[in-house]
């Protein structure tokens, strides 16, 4: 073998690992980027549910209040909560939703209370199917919580190990935080008479 076909060869094999070394950094990139836009689509189920919930309350406080008309602090406390939620709902800040959330299922366990009091309002058809509204979207929003946490996982698996951490910075991608409720507030809120 010459000289000539040697460096040929030497070319070829170093040219082979560039190409194999890119192919390798492209992969890695688009397994974070991937991971990443999973993490980002389940958190806007999250904020998809919780908005749905706020947009739920309005009708349930009007059914309640015509039959608790004195009840004005619970009302202007789930008032605040509904608030709440669809700004952080608007935000990116994990924690800022969770709380929100938190805040909102407090409130509506508040307004539940009320309604124990007032037996023609658990009789009350409309209020009786926004109550039942009301426990599905709880149950979607669990399992929005679980996905988004899932989806989280899988990119916080991967940003932390090897090979894919070595290519976190170049996709501009960073771990995510967990979307974990406050400890009081794991169990859905009550809304079942």
């Amino acid at each position: 073998m010459n000289v000539g076909t040697a460096i040929g060869i030497t070319a070829a094999v170093v040219i082979g690992l560039v190409v194999l070394l890119a192919l390798f950094g492209v992969v890695g990139f688009n397994k974070l980027r991937k991971a990443d836009i999973g993490a980002e689509e389940a958190l806007g189920g999250i904020d998809v549910q919780l908005t749905r919930r706020a947009e739920l309350i309005p009708n349930l406080v009007q059914t309640v209040k015509g039959y608790a008309t004195h009840e004005r602090e619970v009302f202007e406390e789930v008032t605040r909560a509904r608030a709440g939620v669809t700004q952080a709902a608007q935000g990116d800040s994990v924690p800022a939703k969770a709380a929100a959330d938190a805040q909102l299922s407090q409130a509506l366990v508040r307004l539940n209370a009320v309604a124990e009091a007032y037996p023609d309002l658990k009789a009350n058809a409309n209020f009786t199917d926004l109550q039942r509204q009301l426990a599905e979207t709880e149950d979607q929003i669990a399992f929005a919580r679980q996905y988004y946490n899932d989806a989280t996982r899988q990119l916080n698996e991967a940003v932390r190990t090897l090979p894919w951490m070595l290519f976190s910075g170049v996709a501009g991608v960073k771990e995510r935080e967990f979307y974990e409720a406050p400890a009081e507030h794991t169990a859905a809120p009550g809304v079942e008479f």
